[in-house]
């Protein structure tokens, strides 16, 4: 019975699921607004950085959509709040000022950028708002402060499993080249791990490059790297400087395994290297045929509003969706939260998140005491293009 009802209440939302469109708020429009429990989305909607901060937003629309369809908070709605960070640090903490100051959400979500974050996180903290991180990988970010959580495991957790893949698919792999965006808090984080984990495998670090995220000639680094015969470049940067370096190693005649980072897990990647992109290898906290429930529901609501599989950053925005839905429903029968003060709501909303597990599309996730997920599943692809060179998608490897 349980199974049916499941099923019947995944039909009328994916049925439904096409009028999410440009919407950034929910359709129960109730006619007591007070009822409504506002969260905030502080995602970058411009710049340089906008691919990724859309990948965010598609996650959390759909996150709206689905949780207001079977009941919201206990029969009160929620209404995502949007604020665009744009690409640096000054748009993030103008983002954060308004949701908290004039928007009063109960929490945020975002921002999009680890460096972003460093920035803007300490604001929310300050004034006691919860906030969940749904694409900060970099080391320190749950260490912010007491309101500053995340669902995007650290990268110190994930990039391994990366070098581990490369090695399994050529053992013979000695000699490595790393290059990474040194004006990027989470690829300068990122790139400490990858050059930490090639010296413990006893692998020859032949050079480190460096680069801007806003570069688009690499020619120089790249030349200088494939004279030193790499039999592996590991890259730590974003998707359109990441890939428009994949692309220049491989015009240069660069032909060994080409690792990205976590900038790279984004289908938007293909429109910058194209058929270059083939073979890159990224590991990856998400995996679009993850056997759930909650998976199943969301992958089949994204493949039918966006007609491509899910990417990982729309998963673990739905996650940080679901963790502050799945507290608030917890509190609001515990304290009935229309009774609690906007700061106690913030206040006992960021220890009820905390204490939680919640089954989500990344798997069975849960918070250390200093707001780290911990995650049980982690996955790697390779990137593998369309004859065409335009189409591609995540393959995802067996990793022993």
């Amino acid at each position: 019975m349980k199974s049916a009802i499941a099923a019947q209440t995944a039909l009328l939302f994916l049925s439904s699921i096409l009028l999410i469109s440009c919407s950034k708020t929910s359709n129960l429009n109730p006619t007591n607004t007070s009822n409504v429990i506002p969260i905030g989305i502080a995602f970058a909607q411009t710049s340089n950085i906008a691919l990724l901060g859309q990948e965010g937003t598609d996650g959390v629309k759909i996150a709206e959509k689905y949780f207001n369809h079977i009941g919201g908070i206990n029969g009160k709605p929620i209404k995502l709040v949007f604020q665009d960070t744009g690409g640096d640090e000054a748009g993030a903490i103008n983002a954060f000022q308004t949701l908290i100051n004039q928007n009063k959400v109960v929490g945020i979500i975002g921002p999009t950028l680890s460096q972003q974050a460093f920035s803007a996180d300490p604001i929310a903290d300050r004034n006691r708002v919860p906030v969940i991180g749904a694409s900060n990988t970099a080391e320190g970010i749950p260490e912010i402060g007491d309101y500053v959580a995340r669902v995007s495991s650290s990268v110190a957790v994930v990039a391994p499993y990366s070098v581990k893949a490369a090695l399994q698919q050529n053992p013979k792999i000695k000699r490595v080249a790393v290059f990474y965006a040194q004006n990027d808090a989470f690829n300068k984080s990122e790139t400490e791990i990858f050059q930490k984990t090639v010296k413990n495998l006893g692998l020859d670090l032949v050079t480190v490059q460096k680069f801007q995220t806003t570069d688009t000639d690499f020619q120089a680094q790249a030349s200088d790297a494939i004279n030193l015969k790499p039999d592996l470049v590991i890259i730590s940067g974003l998707a359109v400087d990441g890939g428009n370096l994949v692309k220049q190693l491989r015009e240069l005649g660069y032909k060994g395994i080409i690792i990205g980072g976590n900038g790279f897990n984004t289908s938007h990647i293909f429109s910058v290297c194209r058929a270059l992109c083939d073979g890159v290898i990224i590991a990856q906290a998400y995996s679009p045929v993850y056997p759930s429930e909650i998976n199943a529901i969301f992958r089949k609501a994204y493949i039918e509003q966006y007609q491509r599989e899910p990417p990982q950053v729309s998963a673990q925005a739905f996650a940080a969706m679901q963790v502050y839905v799945e507290a608030l429903q917890s509190l609001d029968k515990k304290s009935q939260i229309n009774k609690l003060t906007l700061p106690q709501l913030r206040t006992q909303l960021n220890q009820e998140l905390l204490k939680g597990k919640y089954q989500t599309p990344l798997g069975e996730i849960a918070f250390t005491p200093a707001g780290d997920v911990i995650q049980k599943e982690f996955y790697v692809a390779q990137l593998k293009m369309e004859s065409n060179g335009v189409k591609g998608k995540f393959s995802f490897l067996n990793i022993k």
